[in-house]
């Protein structure tokens, strides 16, 4: 991880395997089109680093005036968790969830965002159609309590067509906890559950309990930052089901699991490919103070793909 001082307006992206993604040939493209000057720098960070490995990324943010901002995967609780005191101010979403995914610097200020909650709910409404849960009586069942799956429960929390149960697995206790936390603050009538497990046969079985319709999302991170996935290859999706695989690279296991049951089935599937981008755009709108609007993220989309 270079954390020297830069010679150019910069911005970061703090990831696991930052290399690899599309992003690092789409950025340049984007600025472009947005007509604004910066590169971008990946920090491949591990999972579940140390603190001071947060707080010396954040310090240099701080220092370096070049630096324009960053977005943040993957590490999103651990930063806030480790860092948050160095931030000089922090979006209400951001202190509610307690992660950041968008960093911006704005006259010699150090703001952190939640960009999440915007970014999961427009995908989510690419993948769900309106009155869904109130016609089907479906649940929703999410691999994974991490900054993206807890974004997710607040956005859905805050909608008119909200499943009636949302069931959350992780192999971490503290996530769950987090989870749980935030819930008892947002006073939703959505019946959260908290499932700590790492045997993928469970899983199966908490899919197959699911009623038909129901959504099932992996947010593990399995299948990209990690190798398998949550299930077992003969892990039972819900009839009429929505599957969502968080991520669009790597070996996606999940996803092409569920891809092999999406005829007999009848699945909607969706991978990670519209969240990726409005993941993105959300953060570079914030950063480079650039206007929201269809149209142009319409014209970011076409650059990207």
């Amino acid at each position: 991880m270079n954390l020297t001082p830069n010679t150019q307006p910069t911005f970061y992206f703090i990831g696991v395997t930052t290399t690899q993604s599309s992003i690092m040939r789409i950025f340049p493209r984007w600025m472009t089109i947005l007509g604004q000057d910066a590169r971008i720098v990946g920090l491949d960070v591990p999972l579940n680093a140390p603190a001071a490995t947060y707080r010396a990324i954040i310090e240099h943010m701080k220092a370096d005036p070049l630096v324009r901002g960053a977005l943040v995967t993957a590490h999103k609780i651990s930063l806030y968790q480790a860092a948050s005191d160095l931030f000089d101010w922090l979006d209400p979403y951001a202190v509610l969830c307690g992660e950041v995914s968008g960093i911006a610097k704005r006259d010699g200020q150090l703001r952190g965002y939640a960009k999440d909650i915007f970014s999961a709910g427009n995908s989510w409404k690419a993948l769900v159609p309106p009155d869904h849960f109130a016609q089907t009586g479906a649940e929703t069942l999410c691999f994974g309590s991490g900054g993206a799956a807890v974004a997710l429960t607040v956005f859905l929390s805050e909608q008119a067509d909200r499943p009636r149960r949302f069931t959350l697995v992780d192999i971490s206790r503290q996530r769950l906890d987090h989870a749980a936390e935030l819930h008892a603050r947002l006073n939703s009538d959505i019946q959260f559950a908290y499932i700590q497990n790492a045997d993928p046969f469970i899983n199966d079985a908490l899919m197959t309990a699911l009623p038909p319709g129901s959504v099932v999302i992996n947010g593990t991170g399995m299948g990209k930052d990690i190798p398998g996935s949550p299930i077992t290859a003969a892990g039972l999706f819900p009839p009429s089901g929505r599957v969502w695989e968080f991520n669009y690279r790597g070996a996606l296991d999940f996803l092409h699991q569920a891809r092999r049951q999406e005829r007999p089935q009848q699945l909607t599937i969706h991978d990670g490919w519209v969240y990726f981008l409005h993941g993105w755009t959300q953060v570079v709108y914030e950063v480079f103070q650039v206007p929201e609007s269809p149209e142009r993220f319409a014209q970011l989309d076409a650059a990207a793909r």
